[in-house]
Order: structure tokens, then sequence, then C-alpha cells
């Protein structure tokens, strides 16, 4: 497992080239927005956007003209490449670099949407645990908490994969397989849930609403 530091030099110097995850993320990121009721958001936070690639499918594609969209990210370059992108939007949406860690800086109850997507999958159980408080405070009761990760392989050649990201997670940008759902029970009503396959990669999508 890697330290924050050592998250934040790997995604400060990878920047743009993150979108090559595609190939394996998008069968699970349709997945998610098949279910998690984008139509009707209006206040979403985005835990560690990453180049902004999902945020700006979500603004141009399934979000309502009026939504707002805050996001942030624990590499100042991620943090700037994102703020780029989503300039077409930029009256509303905010996308600042993370800090106070793991302290989200939205006020209780004040998010119907919580995404996070291949971010919990690189850090400690402890910080997952304080990062779904976080979800959970600032959430609205009917809110929904939208998660990815990678997860076990489900098949042969995934579960082969999933070994070795498990031992190695710097090859994968410090992401390593886990399971989502061992971290959200007693505080989370599961909405949906699946794996999703691509690439040799399997992913755990989530939706969840707080108790």
């Amino acid at each position: 497992m890697l330290s924050r530091g050592e998250v934040k030099s790997i995604y400060d110097q990878l920047g743009a080239r993150q979108d090559r995850s595609a190939y394996y993320a998008d069968v699970a990121i349709e997945d998610l927005t098949a279910h998690a009721d984008f139509a009707h958001a209006r206040r979403i936070f985005e835990f560690g956007c990453g180049t902004g690639r999902i945020a700006a499918e979500l603004l141009a594609h399934h979000l309502p003209s009026c939504a707002s969209y805050y996001a942030v990210d624990l590499s100042s370059s991620m943090a700037h490449i994102t703020a780029t992108r989503l300039a077409r939007w930029a009256d509303r949406t905010l996308v600042t670099r993370a800090t106070g860690f793991p302290h989200v800086p939205c006020a209780y109850t004040s998010v119907d949407r919580f995404v996070s997507m291949y971010v919990l999958d690189i850090l400690s159980p402890d910080d997952i645990r304080s990062i779904l408080a976080e979800a959970h405070r600032i959430l609205t009761y009917d809110g929904r908490l939208c998660l990815i990760s990678l997860t076990h392989g489900a098949t042969p050649y995934a579960r082969l994969r999933s070994w070795v990201f498990r031992i190695w997670p710097q090859l994968l940008g410090g992401c390593r397989p886990i399971s989502l759902q061992d971290f959200l029970v007693p505080d989370w009503d599961l909405q949906h849930v699946a794996v999703m396959t691509a690439g040799g990669m399997s992913s755990e999508v989530i939706v969840a609403t707080p108790r």
C-alpha cells in the first residue's frame, strides 16, 4: 500500500495519461451511471476527480443544467487538468486540491450524490472508513453514494491480474483489489451492486443510500 505522498507524486506525474484506464473502466462507469439517477441530482461532490473525464461526461450528458459539481483531488496536477476540462461549466463547477484529508469540505446534508471512482482502492482501510463517514455526513437522507473500485477477479484471467495488483499496487497507480461492501455495513443500504469485467480487470460498482 502506498503512502498519500507516494500517491500524490504518482498522479502528479501521470497527468492526462490516466485516461488510458478507459479500456477497463468505461463498462463499470456506464453501469454506475445507469443506476445512480444522475438526472435528478442537483449537488454533486466527487472525491478524487482525476482528469475530470467522468465529471465532463456527467455534466454534458446526464446531469440537469442546474446541477452544481464540486470536485477535489489529492494531486494538484489532476485538479488543474480537471478545472481546464470543465471550463465550459465554470459557472457551476468548483475544482480544488484536497486539503485537510480526510475531511470533506462540505456542510452536513449538503449534497445528493457522492461520487468516487477508482480512488478508495488506493487508500488504507482506515482512510476508506474515514471518507465513507464523511460521505455519510454530507449526503442528504435520500442521497446516493456512487462508488467504483478494483475488486477481486471475476474470471480466471481477472483473478490472476487482481493477484498481481494486490502484490504490486504501484503498477496501477496504487490501486489494488478490494471489496467495497465490507466497508458499508451497517451504515448504508445497498441499492445496486455489480461486478463488471473488461480488459481482464474486475470492478465493483456500488450505489447506496445512508441509513
